[in-house]
């Protein structure tokens, strides 16, 4: 009897177990566990967005694998977990920027849109016939001329950080980020700070370009900037984050 009890607590999206949680949401919690390192770093010139790229095959592009979004011109979302459902959320918070704009005629503000994402993430899960989305997202824009860095939970709350990771290891990372981070980061050091939380993650000596992916937004230009796989080259060279090449016979 008390296994069957169980099996209805773990089945139901809507149901709550005895002790006040919802298991679907806590097992959507562990999807985004299993994937990809995202990271976020507020700076006082601006936002980082970060994000290391695995790919299944080396028959794969690269290129094929999207982890950082442009949402609008002043925000931009990185994702960890079911690719899947980050794509229905990136869609949906690009239709949230348009019907802003229409109606009133200015940009989304940071914060307004994650709280927009997040009631929609929080309806799926208390609706039958549904499950909660299994990806955690990282929100980053400039608004009123101020860095704005967001993070979405499975079970829709948003929380606002100075910097963050989203995906595997991730407590390894906050530690590393506790310990590195500085509130007069320019934006230069956040890109360094969010290539070594990447590093802390796999304990990786360095990176190949193509593994990486990089943008940003600055609070001089509030304008998203995708950064091509020459540029990520650059500043891993710059950094110290680049993988050493090796001499094949």
């Amino acid at each position: 009897m008390q296994g069957q009890q169980q099996q209805a607590y773990d089945r139901g999206t809507t149901i709550f177990s005895p002790d006040g949680r919802l298991y679907q949401v806590e097992y959507a919690r562990e999807a985004v566990k299993r994937g990809t390192t995202s990271v976020g770093v507020r700076t006082t010139e601006g936002v980082v967005l970060a994000a290391k790229k695995r790919s299944r095959s080396p028959m794969m592009e690269p290129s094929s694998v999207e982890k950082l979004h442009k949402v609008d011109d002043h925000i931009g979302i990185a994702s960890a977990g079911h690719v899947a459902d980050a794509r229905k959320l990136i869609d949906f918070a690009r239709q949230q920027t348009q019907v802003e704009r229409l109606r009133y005629g200015e940009a989304i503000g940071v914060e307004t849109l994650t709280k927009e994402i997040t009631d929609h993430i929080q309806q799926y899960t208390q609706v039958g016939g549904a499950r909660p989305f299994g990806v955690a997202m990282i929100v980053a824009g400039v608004e009123d001329g101020e860095p704005r860095l967001f993070e979405t939970d499975p079970s829709g709350t948003p929380y606002e950080w100075k910097a963050l990771s989203v995906g595997e290891n991730r407590s390894d990372i906050r530690e590393y980020l506790e310990a590195e981070f500085d509130d007069e980061l320019t934006l230069d050091a956040g890109i360094d700070l969010a290539f070594g939380a990447l590093a802390e993650a796999d304990d990786d000596d360095g990176f190949e370009p193509a593994d990486v992916a990089l943008s940003t937004i600055s609070t001089e230009d509030p304008t998203y900037t995708a950064h091509d796989t020459e540029t990520v080259g650059d500043y891993l060279a710059e950094f110290d984050y680049l993988a050493a090449e090796t001499d094949e016979e």
